[in-house]
């Protein structure tokens, strides 16, 4: 067997423990599956004993009382199969609730590293397209197959028992057939595997696209994306028609060969019945088993593309939930204390690759309620120290101490939960911008959000809408100024309580107006914490109580503002290119 084999092998194995761990429920549908199957086979053994009573003349008594248990028989199959479907489809939404739950907690516990590694559409198409799959294999695909092979054992049983040789004429085609649909089900499932990854590819290439519209229309590339995406959709074709070709060349050859079987029954028993070898209901009798044995071997051949098509998918759903965040928590770590601001980097290095340094040799300390500003060019670092601070990434070297705690050996967790971030895209949840402001702090009341909204000054534009506080804000607050967006994520770092903060350009995109107004209150949120300033805009920094100067990775230079100028340095550079036009 080959290790791709074992590998889909070992994924059908793992989804099906989803649906076994309810062990009482499966049991009870195993068991009614199994009457249901007994019932079917002794729908065509009565059909050959009505037939052998009219073909020997039998009695009226005879004739009614097989009748009624003809009748009791086709109601007990259809009430068993009713119930068999009816607690697979609890156990099946039970076993994809559980997966669900399963995939979207693990990642959120993984670590920002990862969602780099991971382009998001791709991630959307195993919550979504992977789970549709899978709920399809669970709820329908999984329930036909087993009921087709506890069928063909049941049948079997009973064909043998009735005519041993019919049996085995009836297996020649059998086998003759599943020999045929193998080798084509091989071909098609592979296709299907492919297909299943090839939309995977689509899916995530259409959702970047679909998120980042804005850009798109803007750099003017919509048909340059229609053509990429037109060819990524030939594949998909190409290979789905490929696959759906042989799926239904499947489906053709099976209704060949049951039609086959027939005849044969027909031929070779009706030459039995002449030489009174076997009876006539016996033939009838085998005729109806041939149908009992062909529909669920086509069902089985039918859903073995979807079956493929759902360990695929789930192959996926598994690699994401086994995974490993790539930042851990020491085994027994404790909690950080509550935080006074103290902050220490010692000969810190960090490369988001391993070998490209990003951050080389940085050596700094903030203290309890300052303001640290860091500067300068795009890509120096300035963002980066604030992710290994709050330990986004782990370092390659050096430590850094939050008060008296190095930051790798207490919970990540403790340390986050006491930092609030405003950063320079603003980002709200589909929800209420009352809920919104909530999800900074489990616990905050209606009353500890509109204090936050009236400090961050938007509390007057929040009223102004006819909901208020309930008014529900749609695709990431769409409907507001960039400022207002801004005022809102300021009121919802305050509802955190925050020991220490982070503002990255927060101010960058809006109005003098509007900034003025967000000023006012990020003064409010910095009062008694250590405030870390990412800024392009040196104005944001000035009254910084420390300025340190990024450029390659490194702190060239650190001083007040106005220690800064004196130096006449790169922040001196900077500055004048900024506020008076001049490059010294």
């Amino acid at each position: 067997m080959s290790s791709e084999s074992k590998g889909i092998l070992a994924s059908l194995k793992r989804l099906l423990t989803y649906l076994t761990q309810y062990k009482l429920r499966f049991a009870l549908m195993i068991l009614i599956m199994l009457g249901y199957s007994i019932v079917l086979a002794i729908i065509p053994t009565i059909s050959g004993i009505i037939m052998n009573i009219l073909s020997t003349k039998g009695s009226f008594t005879e004739f009614s009382n097989i009748i009624l248990i003809l009748l009791a028989t086709v109601i007990l199959f259809w009430i068993l199969g009713n119930m068999s479907q009816r607690i697979l489809a609890g156990i099946a939404q039970k076993a994809l609730y559980n997966l669900r739950t399963e995939l979207f907690s693990k990642i959120q516990k993984y670590s920002l590293s990862f969602f780099d590694k991971q382009p998001i559409g791709e991630l959307m198409s195993n919550v979504t397209n992977d789970l549709d799959v899978v709920d399809q294999f669970l709820s329908v695909s999984f329930m036909n197959v087993l009921q087709g092979f506890i069928t063909i054992i049941i049948a079997t049983i009973f064909m043998i028992l009735i005519n041993p040789y019919f049996t085995i004429l009836t297996y020649i085609t059998i086998f003759a057939m599943l020999i045929i649909s193998g080798f084509l089900a091989r071909i098609s499932g592979s296709a299907f595997e492919l297909l299943q990854n090839q939309m995977a590819e689509l899916n995530g290439y259409a959702e970047e696209r679909i998120t980042g519209q804005k850009t798109v229309v803007a750099s003017n590339q919509q048909y340059s994306f229609m053509e990429e995406f037109d060819k990524l959709s030939q594949k998909v074709d190409k290979t789905g028609e490929k696959a759906q070709i042989f799926s239904l060349a499947n489906t053709a050859i099976a209704t060949v060969f049951s039609n086959l079987q027939n005849i044969v029954i027909f031929v070779v028993g009706g030459f039995l019945v002449i030489q009174h070898q076997a009876a006539f209901g016996d033939v009838v009798a085998f005729i109806g088993f041939s149908s009992v044995l062909m529909n669920p071997l086509n069902q089985i051949f039918a859903f073995y593309n979807q079956i493929i098509s759902a360990t695929v998918g789930a192959s996926r759903v598994f690699s994401i939930i086994d995974g490993k965040p790539d930042i851990l928590d020491k085994k027994d770590a404790p909690p950080i204390p509550e935080i006074e601001g103290n902050v220490e980097f010692l000969d810190v290095d960090f490369s988001y690759v391993p070998g490209h340094k990003v951050l080389k040799n940085n050596n700094f300390t903030a203290k309890p309620g300052q303001i640290i500003g860091l500067c300068g060019p795009t890509g120096a670092g300035k963002s980066t120290i604030m992710n290994i601070l709050t330990r986004y990434y782990d370092l390659d070297s050096g430590e850094i101490k939050v008060d008296d705690s190095k930051i790798d050996e207490i919970q990540q967790d403790t340390l986050r939960i006491q930092i609030a971030q405003v950063l320079q895209e603003p980002f709200l949840f589909t929800d209420t911008i009352m809920n919104n402001l909530k999800y900074a702090r489990k616990g905050a009341t209606d009353e500890d959000c509109i204090q936050a909204a009236k400090q961050a000054n938007a509390h007057d534009f929040i009223m102004d809408h006819p909901q208020g506080y309930d008014t529900v804000l749609r695709n990431g607050g769409a409907d507001l100024s960039q400022g207002q967006q801004q005022m809102l994520t300021i009121a919802r770092a305050m509802v955190a309580y925050p020991r220490m903060l982070i503002l990255d350009e927060a101010t960058s995109n809006v109005d003098t107006r509007t900034e003025k107004l967000i000023q006012e209150g990020l003064f409010k949120l910095q009062e008694g914490k250590t405030s870390f300033i990412i800024a392009h805009r040196l104005s944001t920094i000035q009254n910084a109580d420390q300025i340190l100067v990024i450029n390659d990775g490194e702190i060239i230079e650190r001083g007040t503002h106005q220690e800064l100028l004196d130096m006449k340095g790169f922040y001196y550079n900077l500055y004048m290119s900024q506020f008076r036009g001049k490059n010294s």
